[in-house]
């Protein structure tokens, strides 16, 4: 079974019986988090940008488990320092492998933490997963990408970061979910901190009066692909 599993703030899990995919690990201080890697089967790591809400764990993960953290080059080199597996990229790349297709788009949004002044290029992240596109939009502010984005690839489904303050807010998201023509939207980065608490079901009715499908998982919910 392939399913896409929600583990708070932007943190999600993509899985089959043969890969399991990490975004923006960010576990062990996340209030909202419920997830023992240990415990699971992760192949790969890929990492939005620096901050340390989503860059999270990946090192010692990738450290524990001998497994790559695959993000922009500034911030692949950063992990490597600390002694991570680690492939840099830019935004244009496009991956293969197995289980399908990564490629990077631009996130409107910094990219650094306390120890990386520069963190190279915030990012989005498209999966082609068996066939499913999953759209990853990182933290961003709205852009006309997303139009760009939208009409080439038509992501099934667009995790999308709708808790403001440091992103798209509510109004903005649905917006950038219209753009993008998304069957099911799943939204992101709200309620783990004070400054990024909102009203979820405000967001749910904006989408699907758009004719969309919202999903707001809890940690730990999951959507099968």
């Amino acid at each position: 079974m392939r399913k896409l599993t929600y583990l708070g703030h932007s943190a999600f899990y993509l899985e089959n019986d043969n890969y399991g995919i990490l975004i923006d690990p960010f576990l062990k201080n996340n209030p909202l988090a419920k997830f023992d890697y240990k415990s699971h089967n992760i192949t790969h790591i890929f990492v939005t940008h620096a901050h340390f809400d989503h860059l999270g764990d990946a090192v010692e993960i990738s450290k524990s488990k001998n497994i790559p953290i695959i993000t922009v080059v500034e911030l692949a080199n950063y992990c490597a320092s600390k002694g991570a597996k680690a492939i840099g990229v830019n935004i244009g790349a496009k991956l293969d492998f197995d289980w399908g297709s990564v490629r990077f788009f631009n996130a409107l949004h910094s990219s650094s933490n306390s120890e990386l002044p520069y963190g190279g290029l915030a990012c989005g992240l498209l999966f082609d997963i068996d066939g499913t596109t999953v759209y990853h939009a990182g933290d961003t502010g709205l852009m006309s990408e997303f139009t760009l984005i939208g009409e080439l690839y038509k992501p099934y489904y667009a995790l999308l970061p709708v808790g403001g303050f440091y992103t798209m807010d509510i109004p903005q998201a649905a917006v950038a979910a219209k753009m993008l023509m998304a069957k099911e939207v799943i939204p992101m980065h709200y309620n783990t901190f004070d400054n990024i608490k909102v009203n979820i079901q405000e967001f749910k009715d904006l989408i699907e009066s758009q004719g969309q499908a919202c999903i707001p998982l809890k940690a730990n919910e999951y959507v099968e692909l």
